[in-house]
């Protein structure tokens, strides 16, 4: 069995690959995760809408060559227990995941499968180089990122030392297309309904799985412009694996060294997750848990809601709601005026962001957060306060972003700003100085 998580396609699938080349015949599995679907807040949840169609495409493409997808709702072991009665299942496959329950849920498939002597073998696939393959000469993880970038080039570059097939070749396509004759029809399985899983269609749409080359060569100049048509909006395709993260490394290492290197932070933040799985509760550095955040309600919701009388903040709250997404730099910025000028917990913004970004990663969204309130690993320090205003007029300066989102910016009906920038900044370096201080005390 090949058990589908975050690799909804069959071209350039480790997991897949390994598990066709030897010759027997392999039955397709995802499961919708009732442990993941449960803690949803939102019905009409996109990305369950995202997941739900390129499953139904997926089943597709396998029905015709001659494969099927079996598609779950429910606990994986439940499933997996079910599926072990009744075939003779000779090994579970699948692709590696770093995140905490994912690690949590594999631990204890293993064990459940290894008490009835059926291995399963995971395998690298969502990223490049994974978190335990690049590690410092003394053994110990990098938590600095030039550094690390840098390391993971060089280790790209040098194969030779590298002899099984996932790493032989970093970016090597694994040719399961020929493999596919090897796959026997099963009994059909009618898939649940996004009805029947108690959720509803979205509305949102999605972003294409393709990107021109001409927009990646000029994404160093046009990556900053939230009006301009200057990143590629590819995350969601990484984030379930609609798209080969090998593939889109190869092309990008001919066209953008700025662009390789976004992939190279995405992968940095998982091996720092995969490494320090504390960070995905508390700060990567412990003094700064020590910070005592506002956390005002009424404030919260003014940022959530976008109606913090700082525009690029707001139009960048309100691109989120309507769409799943944000320009990278306006993350920055939204973030930064949460954690800095309002004094609210990162992680309420983390959590704000993980319900609605289309392109959630727990490690990116994380590792972003954290930099952004000063306390993860190559992070803003907490002296460097965005001055939101500074920023609309250098990366929005004809106003054209905001005025999409914000169309009453400059009327009356616009509301003042929360805080004037020069008293947040003040009272952020306070706050911080003190907790820092009194660290060291």
């Amino acid at each position: 069995m090949f058990w589908f998580r975050r690799d909804l396609r069959l071209h350039d699938n480790a997991g897949l690959y390994h598990a066709l080349k030897n010759n027997r015949a392999v039955v397709g599995m995802f499961i919708f995760d009732s442990n993941i679907l449960d803690q949803l807040e939102d019905k009409d949840d996109a990305r369950v809408t995202f997941l739900y169609d390129r499953l139904m495409e997926l089943q597709k493409q396998m029905h015709e060559f001659g494969g099927n997808l079996l598609i779950f709702n429910g606990r994986p072991l439940d499933i997996v227990t079910f599926l072990a009665d009744r075939w003779p299942l000779a090994a579970v496959h699948a692709n590696r995941d770093i995140e905490p329950y994912s690690r949590e849920r594999d631990l204890e498939i293993t064990d459940w499968l290894g008490k009835r002597g059926i291995p399963l073998h995971l395998y690298k696939d969502h990223w490049v180089i994974e978190w335990d393959e690049l590690v410092k000469k003394d053994g110990t993880p990098y938590t600095v990122f030039t550094p690390y970038a840098k390391a993971w080039m060089a280790r790209l570059k040098d194969t030779s030392a590298n002899g099984h097939p996932e790493t032989s070749s970093f970016l090597s396509v694994w040719p399961s297309e020929d493999q596919r004759a090897g796959w026997m029809k099963v009994a059909n399985t009618t898939a649940p309904t996004l009805e029947q899983m108690g959720f509803r269609r979205s509305r949102k749409s999605f972003p294409s799985d393709t990107v021109s080359s001409r927009l990646v060569r000029e994404y160093a100049n046009s990556r900053d412009y939230p009006a301009r048509n200057g990143t590629s909006r590819l995350g969601i395709h990484f984030r379930f694996g609609t798209i080969s993260i090998r593939e889109k490394v190869r092309k990008a290492l001919r066209l953008s060294d700025v662009y390789v290197n976004e992939l190279i932070w995405r992968e940095f933040y998982a091996q720092i997750l995969a490494h320090f799985p504390h960070v995905a509760q508390q700060a990567f550095k412990p003094a700064y848990d020590r910070i005592p955040w506002r956390d005002d309600e009424e404030d919260f919701h003014k940022w959530c809601r976008g109606l913090t009388g700082y525009p690029l903040v707001d139009a960048g709250m309100r691109e989120l709601m309507a769409t799943g997404y944000m320009h990278n730099r306006v993350r920055m910025v939204t973030a930064s005026f949460l954690t800095k000028h309002l004094l609210i917990d990162w992680r309420w913004g983390e959590s704000w962001f993980a319900r609605h970004l289309l392109d959630y990663e727990m490690a990116s969204n994380n590792g972003g957060w954290q930099w952004a309130a000063g306390c993860g690993t190559d992070a803003a320090p907490y002296f460097r306060i965005f001055n939101p205003e500074l920023q609309r007029r250098k990366f929005d300066p004809d106003g054209s972003y905001i005025r999409k989102w914000v169309p009453e910016w400059d009327s009356p009906r616009y509301p003042a700003s929360m805080i004037p920038h020069e008293l947040a900044r003040d009272r952020c370096l306070k706050v911080y100085r003190a907790a820092l201080r009194a660290e060291h005390q």
